[in-house]
């Protein structure tokens, strides 16, 4: 850290990942829990490395200074060591600015969040300049996104095995050349279409019922895409592939244009159905169509920063529903998950010529859009 950079964080208003601070004091047990609760709350909120500074006011951002005497760098690391579970990486930086000393605090990205406090066993999290708790949603999201959960095998208790499509299913093991008329539970289990209760009898999990579930209303309501034009909407609640084949069905309908390159438009509402959080059970997916843009937003911002991923490649580094994304390729009579793959720079080429395609992070609301422009009428 040195006085350039830390010129351009003052230039900034206080975030997600920064923090201004007058003083900062570690006299008492109550100051201990706020530096913990401070640094927790930044680490585990989305985007990249964060930062805290001591010695600014944080309406007017004036310059106050720090004693130094009152910072001891081995003291922070170890209340943070101590107090964190796992321990969030920090570092500690003075810098001479306006010939006042100010102190940094520098919260490094961590691929090992949720990070809790352990004396009161809270997750914090960051909201705009705010620190809050962490919402069971968003928790279960970030065990998720690093590893730590797979929702896909969570098995729904409240649903028996004729919530599956059993002909779709027969049709699955069939294109695997496993014969039989009648998919043992074994079999599904080892797929992860269904597990064991624990008393002998089967439930289909959450990720079987998002590749061939049935009456998706009422076990996944939040499982649906909806398609908005001149204030009419359209609502379809289904697996993934039924979605993906009305959504498809109604866009070329809608459109009405042979020229439009709708494998592009496909690919983003597939990547949208498989990449969303369905965690999040507030929201579906949303296509709005006008006379300009046609705009796909799905719940589950990316996370692996505040920047869009793959502007300089050509995939989708990563995968927040990897469990799903394996077996589409599978699962998908049309084997449409493994035509697709054009990548963020192809879906722009399809659009020579026509327009710029946006892809928006939108962090804040946990959602990612992409805005593909209209061909204009003559």
């Amino acid at each position: 850290m040195d006085a350039q950079r830390l010129k351009q964080l003052l230039s900034r208003e206080e975030s997600e990942k920064l923090d201004f601070k007058a003083c900062l004091k570690l006299c008492t047990e109550s100051d201990k829990k706020e530096l913990v609760k401070d640094v927790t709350a930044i680490a585990n909120s989305r985007g990249g490395r964060g930062h805290i500074l001591y010695g600014v006011e944080d309406k007017t951002k004036r310059i106050l200074g720090i004693d130094k005497s009152d910072f001891q760098e081995e003291q922070i690391q170890q209340i943070i060591y101590n107090r964190t579970d796992p321990p969030v990486p920090v570092q500690v930086d003075f810098v001479e600015y306006e010939r006042k000393t100010l102190a940094v605090i520098t919260i490094y990205k961590s691929r090992h969040a949720p990070h809790q406090v352990i004396q009161n066993g809270s997750f914090y999290i960051r909201r705009g300049s705010t620190t809050d708790h962490l919402r069971r949603a968003e928790l279960a999201s970030i065990f998720q996104e690093n590893g730590l959960l797979s929702f896909e095998t969570v098995i729904r208790t409240d649903a028996g095995l004729d919530a599956l499509d059993m002909k779709r299913i027969r049709s699955f093991f069939s294109g695997l050349q496993i014969v039989g008329d009648r998919p043992n539970e074994i079999l599904m289990e080892t797929f992860g279409f269904i597990g064991d209760k624990g008393n002998g009898e089967y439930s289909p999990t959450i990720g079987g019922l998002l590749l061939f579930g049935q009456n998706m209303q009422v076990y996944m309501p939040h499982s649906h895409i909806r398609i908005i034009q001149d204030q009419h909407a359209e609502v379809r609640t289904d697996n993934i592939p039924g979605m993906l084949d009305w959504a498809s069905a109604r866009m070329r309908k809608i459109i009405d244009d042979d020229e439009y390159p709708f494998a592009a438009v496909e690919e983003a509402i597939a990547n949208a159905l498989v990449h969303r959080d369905y965690l999040d059970a507030s929201r579906g997916i949303t296509v709005n169509i006008t006379k300009k843009s046609i705009e796909i937003t799905n719940p589950g911002a990316y996370f692996g920063g505040n920047r869009v991923y793959g502007y300089r490649k050509d995939d989708f580094p990563l995968r927040r529903n990897p469990w799903l994304y394996q077996r589409l390729f599978l699962v998908d009579e049309k084997k449409r998950f493994l035509k697709y793959g054009l990548g963020i720079n192809n879906i722009k080429r399809a659009f020579e010529g026509i327009g710029k395609v946006k892809f928006i992070n939108l962090g804040r609301s946990n959602a990612f859009r992409v805005v593909f422009p209209r061909i204009p009428k003559e």
